[in-house]
């Protein structure tokens, strides 16, 4: 029952955004998270992106009473575009726990595919409504026109949330991959990235809902 609530949901609210989730993993030994204070990091060469999402999200989880920084705020804008040891990746988890981050919030650009359409859908009721010869007659620009198809790009994003515990392996609590589908403008897909997040999250109790 719980699954299909969220299913009907995601569809109502999420039906004409430019993201979608296409799957997620949670950590079977967590049933809910409480979080106090959250490291947003956003891995992409456009700072501009990644400025807009890390804000944007540090906003969610502001809103919900949790201290959040981005990571634009205590690190070189150089910091996700150079690369990094795994010796240095350490030793900021360990700052971070010193520091009582208890949460990191990491999301990366996985790739880009690129996908051909049909320009009509069954949602057009003409497109239904036919027969042969009308079929026929209305598509044979399949044949000559290059722009019967229309070309656009997904990328694939993914979202991981680690716990930092101070006296053990930071542990991953929940991952999901998020498609983000033929996107428009930088600020457009990061309200649309970040809504479809923080819904998920707060339907898997790993974010609490913004009290009224």
């Amino acid at each position: 029952m719980k699954k299909l609530l969220f299913l009907l949901s995601f569809i109502f609210l999420f039906n004409c955004s430019t993201t979608e989730l296409v799957e997620q993993w949670k950590n079977p030994k967590i049933d809910s998270l409480s979080v106090s204070k959250v490291l947003i990091v956003g891995m992409s060469s456009n700072i501009e992106a990644r400025k807009q999402f890390e804000n944007k999200m540090k906003e969610e989880y502001l809103a919900r009473g949790i201290e959040a920084v981005m990571s634009l705020e205590i690190f070189e804008p150089t910091f996700t575009t150079e690369q990094k040891s795994k010796v240095e990746l350490r030793n900021v988890e360990k700052i971070l726990a010193i520091n009582h981050f208890d949460a990191i919030l990491f999301t990366k650009i996985k790739g880009i595919e690129n996908k051909i359409v049909y320009t009509k859908t069954f949602k057009d009721k003409d497109y239904l409504n036919v027969k042969f010869r009308d079929d026929y007659y209305s598509h044979q620009e399949i044949f000559y026109n290059p722009e019967y198809y229309k070309n656009f790009n997904i990328y694939n994003a993914e979202t991981s949330l680690y716990c930092i515990c101070p006296i053990k392996e930071r542990e991953l609590i929940w991952k999901g991959s998020i498609n983000i589908i033929d996107p428009a403008s930088i600020q457009e897909t990061v309200e649309d990235y970040v809504n479809l997040l923080t819904f998920v999250l707060e339907e898997e109790k790993l974010l609490h809902k913004k009290t009224k």
